[in-house]
């Protein structure tokens, strides 16, 4: 090699080495879309759909309910989900328990069903839902919700996320959660009998902050169903919007955080069903003493006590109308940025993550809507659709961890914060919370027509 072809090879390399990086770049990664919203095909679709959205309206006699708790704690160690990879549980702190609520008209019926664990998955939702088909069980339809504990069990997951930092997968788990929610339902729908329905609201004092924001708005409110049969029995159904994240993250035992140690409370106190599931927990997290068990069940006492204290607005659902739907979304494509105009390309994001599953659930019971969301809502959020609701003759009750998860729905003047809920966990780009909004408006209208 001469000395003056020696910068000509070293160019070539070079340039060939900037132009692999180029092509390598212009493979994996893309700008953020920030093109109007109501503009794109997927929001005109939604809200067509939402317009046209076959809703199953009855009207009985009577409200029935039946309900069940069930442990579905597995025989040996399973691997925690939640905070980040931790490998399998050293020690059951609490059993995990699946609790499911029925509740019908008469002539439709409606199954609640609740986990103690951190979302419910599509997979886990399609495997319970086709059983239930396999077996024509006799409900209408099925509403998920989960406590959304960061200490509970993982192992539902398929996947390349779900290897490397859900839990694992682990067809043991999968088949023990399938086989203990059948039990559950078909032990629910076996003790049903003739109810009264009642919606109460109640604030808690000092016991949600803004983790988003710190000083911005809360969602401090209990919302509940309660249930009694005419053998004096009463059932219970509690959202509450701060996060399940008390114990450390280091901890290394099975638990339901503080929502199993609330429900364990109220099921000794005179309840002999409480089901509590996750609302708008999105930007709340608990105002607790510590991270240890003793803080979790301190603040577990905390707000059955506050609960127990203040009667808050009673309602007696006397009308024994019943409406459903199944709402699925389409979103925008998929946003996992790694700048504030950088995001990587969606076929990535759709390889690591698999099917979300977008779609909203619509149960109407008596005046008492509830929506189930498969996005993590922020609780900021929730006052003006309660007040919306309201001026629709209606009460809103907002779940999450429907059988979908697509992340954080945050409002969108946060978007280019560079924080967890906003740059990490808000995954299908800028606009959401305006959209978001428009289709639960929009569904508390369609749900409160007669």
């Amino acid at each position: 090699m001469t000395t003056t072809s020696l910068p000509k090879n070293i160019f070539k390399v070079f340039a060939w080495v900037v132009g692999v990086l180029v092509v390598l770049a212009l493979l994996f990664f893309t700008r953020v879309d920030r093109k109007d919203y109501r503009l794109e095909e997927y929001y005109l679709h939604t809200m067509g759909h939402l317009d046209t959205l076959n809703l199953h309206t009855t009207v009985g006699n009577a409200w029935l309910a039946g309900w069940s708790k069930v442990n579905s704690t597995p025989q040996t160690p399973a691997k925690l989900l939640g905070y980040r990879p931790r490998g399998r549980y050293d020690f059951v702190q609490d059993s995990s328990y699946i609790r499911s609520l029925i509740v019908g008209n008469g002539r439709q019926k409606v199954a609640f069903v609740n986990y103690e664990l951190m979302i419910v998955h599509p997979y886990l939702q399609e495997r319970v839902l086709s059983r239930l088909e396999e077996l024509h069980f006799p409900v209408d339809m099925v509403y998920f919700t989960a406590t959304h504990t960061h200490s509970g069990l993982g192992g539902f997951i398929p996947g390349l996320m779900g290897k490397l930092a859900l839990g694992s997968f682990d067809k043991n788990v999968v088949q023990l959660l399938e086989d203990r929610t059948l039990h559950s339902l078909q032990m629910a729908l076996s003790n049903m009998d003739t109810v009264s329905v009642h919606f109460r609201k109640v604030s808690t004092d000092s016991l949600v902050a803004n983790r988003l924001i710190e000083g911005n708005p809360i969602d401090p409110y209990a919302r509940q169903l309660i249930l009694e049969k005419r053998n004096g029995s009463k059932g219970l159904m509690t959202t509450f919007s701060a996060h399940p994240t008390i114990l450390h993250p280091k901890f290394i035992g099975l638990s339901g955080d503080y929502p199993h140690y609330f429900n364990d409370r109220l099921e000794k106190a005179g309840f002999d069903f409480s089901l509590f599931a996750a609302g708008t927990v999105g930007s709340m997290r608990p105002l607790s003493t510590g991270d240890q068990p003793e803080d979790v069940q301190a603040f577990a006492d905390e707000l059955a006590g506050q609960l127990s204290e203040n009667a808050g607005q009673v309602f007696l659902e006397s009308s024994q109308r019943m409406k459903w739907a199944v709402l699925p979304v389409q979103l925008r494509k998929a946003h996992f940025r790694l700048g504030k105009n950088v995001r990587v390309r969606p076929w990535i994001f759709n390889q690591l993550l698999g099917e979300t599953n977008a779609h909203f659930d619509l149960v109407l019971l008596g005046n008492v809507l509830m929506i189930g969301s498969s996005g993590e809502i922020s609780g900021e959020m929730m006052e003006a659709w309660e007040t919306f609701a309201l001026e629709n003759g209606l009460n809103l009750i907002v779940t999450c961890f429907n059988g979908g998860y697509i992340g954080y729905i945050t409002p969108d003047d946060y978007y280019d914060m560079e924080l967890y809920e906003t740059r990490d966990m808000n995954w299908f780009g800028p606009y959401n919370g305006a959209y978001f909004d428009e289709i639960i408006r929009k569904s508390i209208s369609r749900m409160a027509q007669d």
